[in-house]
């Protein structure tokens, strides 16, 4: 009974350790996705570096799905500049084009007015009650760049919860699996 019990011992230990294995290599990835992260918004002033075009409100420039990158420079902001904004109130950012731009006088502050390139009217209906422009506080980032239709992953997992669970549980399944 000594042999058996050794070497169950044994069988225990190895998955203890492929275990502890496992959840430090996950560790690092989620430690480095969020180093990558933070570094992004440093390199790029952004909040949020990357956006996904959850609407087809500016097509037909950019469609649903779309992946945006974003940078927020001190360059005043310009009319015909596409725009991430938030808006009190509202958890989703808004991806815009800036169609008019507004400076006070006293302070030399620009404020903007949005709309979409697929909408009829600008975007004062979006906005807080009684607000009429947006200011720089609001701005999250300028479009850069973009990804056609790279962020239809995020639309499927946000819109069908269940698909999520499946590639999570996959994904799990795949790297219990790639250690034996």
């Amino acid at each position: 009974m000594g042999w058996i019990g050794e070497t169950m011992d044994s069988i225990k230990s190895l998955q203890i350790r492929q275990v502890l294995t496992q959840a430090v290599s996950l560790g690092m990835i989620v430690t480095s996705a969020l180093i990558i992260w933070k570094a992004l918004m440093c390199i790029t002033g952004s909040e949020s570096p990357v956006v996904v075009v959850l609407s087809g409100s500016m097509e037909p420039g950019f469609k649903r799905g779309d992946i945006l990158f974003l940078h927020m420079s001190k360059d005043p902001i310009r009319a015909g500049e596409i725009v991430v904004f938030n808006v009190d109130g509202r958890e989703i950012p808004i991806v815009h084009r800036v169609i008019k731009v507004h400076e006070r006088q006293d302070t030399g502050e620009v404020d903007v007015l949005t709309k979409g390139d697929n909408n009829y009217g600008d975007d004062r209906l979006l906005y807080a009650h009684g607000q009429l422009w947006l200011q720089r506080h609001h701005i999250m980032g300028r479009a850069v760049g973009f990804l056609p239709y790279v962020g239809w992953v995020t639309i499927i997992m946000t819109e069908k919860p269940i698909i999520k669970y499946i590639l999570i549980g996959a994904l799990g399944l795949l790297v219990i699996t790639s250690k034996d």
